[in-house]
């Protein structure tokens, strides 16, 4: 038996999110018979973490075992994208150890979120950030962002009704960057964590967007945080301008080829 880790990019918007349901259409289904298509087996796929329903990935990381597969790793990347719809690709394969988990082995999550803000929407680009026409203070927003950088309990900024062994998550690095255009600009707010709580990452940008438009001083952040309570002040951004653009791991859980 050989196990492999793949590394997967694909356009949420036509799907019900990561994990299999019944009566949607889902990333981890699509996979899975892809798979059985290029192999022969049918196996279970693993992924790094969940997606919803509109969010995207540029670097979401899944795991499986295969029994008859000789070739390289690499070589399942065009074999499976044979029979994947273009809204879904693999760009990378690697083998693993066996005990290589992609959930509890990951060091690192990487996510991006996009907003427009300009006063008219962006019809081609629309399933891929969220339009916000009222006018943003980045520096505010930056002033904000900057409380939340290291290790506190994030149960302030996790969906309520999800619960886990601890909200304790340490960020270690959070940035906003932005793309001037005649109409307006493009925030790109990204955060790498050592996990995230269940909608952690659009809370977070919905309370940076209360500070960015005035309602509340960039400190509010930090009052949020200290809480340890979901604040009704603070909206949840929409999942449209969410992507997973990395998971990192230990070199030593990959097998050289």
């Amino acid at each position: 038996m050989r196990h492999f880790a793949i590394t997967v990019a694909y356009d949420g918007t036509p799907y019900g999110g990561w994990q299999i349901q019944q009566n949607t259409v889902t990333i981890q289904q699509v996979l899975i018979d892809a798979i059985e298509q290029a192999t022969g087996e049918r196996v279970h796929v693993q992924g790094s973490g969940r997606t919803d329903s509109g969010v995207h990935a540029s670097g979401q990381v899944a795991a499986f075992t295969l029994t008859n597969w000789r070739a390289p790793a690499i070589r399942l990347v065009p074999a499976i994208n044979r029979f994947l719809p273009r809204s879904i690709a693999l760009h990378d394969c690697r083998e693993t150890v066996a005990s290589f988990d992609p959930i509890r082995a990951a060091k690192s999550k990487r996510y991006r979120y996009t907003l427009r803000n300009a006063r008219t929407p962006d019809p081609i680009q629309h399933p891929f950030h969220w339009w916000f026409p009222r006018p943003l203070d980045v520096d505010a927003m930056k002033q904000g962002g900057a409380l939340l950088l290291g290790t506190h309990d994030f149960s302030a900024f996790e969906t309520l009704g999800s619960p886990r062994k601890t909200s304790v998550r340490t960020v270690k690095e959070l940035s906003i960057d932005t793309t001037v255009y005649t109409e307006g600009c493009d925030l790109r707010i990204e955060i790498e964590a050592d996990g995230f709580l269940y909608n952690m990452m659009r809370n977070i940008v919905g309370a940076l967007c209360e500070v960015g438009v005035g309602r509340f001083a960039p400190r509010w952040i930090q009052t949020v945080l200290e809480s340890k309570t979901r604040n009704a002040c603070s909206q949840t951004a929409p999942p449209q301008g969410l992507c997973l653009i990395a998971v990192r791991y230990p070199e030593s859980l990959f097998v050289s080829n």
